[in-house]
């Protein structure tokens, strides 16, 4: 199995973002949530509109841990989440099939919606649903370098891990290779 990498470049991740509102808001709020979340895409297609609205928290039973866990929304996907369920029920799925919102996408709905954005704009690494999660790690520890917090809330068990994870290592091997030379 191939390893799925993280988008790197914020302006990959604008135009995947323009991209996907073409093809309607739920695609759209799909990316913004798992970029702004961390959660794997089988417990992303599981939320409800009761499990995100009026929450600060999404607090969920893994599927993959089996472990409660909390995750912070964002204003970023809160922003974008309060319009597309404005005139939702509460037992709604988030991310409904189109066949009505008793049911939600299927993993490899999820994985057409994202690989096809990816592509139309150009971007020729592995993707795949985990890019979200990846995408996710990636401009976190960009952000703040901080391996430990990051760590935590991808509940990894070492930061080694988390940074592999990333692609963090790869990018420091890389750069070091560049700058030297005897």
């Amino acid at each position: 199995m191939e390893l799925v990498q993280p988008i790197r470049d914020k302006n990959k991740i604008q135009e995947i973002k323009n991209e996907l509102k073409k093809n309607g808001y739920r695609d759209f709020l799909l990316f913004v949530a798992g970029i702004n979340t961390g959660l794997r895409i089988s417990d992303l297609l599981k939320l409800k509109v009761s499990d995100v609205k009026d929450q600060a928290h999404i607090v969920i039973k893994e599927q993959k841990t089996g472990k409660e866990r909390r995750f912070f929304i964002t204003d970023c996907f809160k922003e974008n989440l309060e319009p597309y369920i404005k005139n939702m029920k509460d037992d709604d799925f988030l991310f409904c099939s189109r066949q009505g919102v008793k049911k939600p996408i299927d993993r490899s709905q999820a994985y057409r919606i994202i690989n096809n954005a990816c592509r139309k704009v150009g971007i020729k690494d592995s993707i795949g649903t985990h890019t979200l999660r990846k995408t996710f790690g990636y401009h976190h520890y960009q952000q703040f370098k901080d391996v430990a917090v990051l760590q935590s809330i991808l509940n990894h068990s070492a930061p080694s891990v988390t940074l592999r994870y990333i692609g963090i290592n790869d990018d420091i091997k890389d750069k070091t290779m560049q700058e030297f030379g005897l």
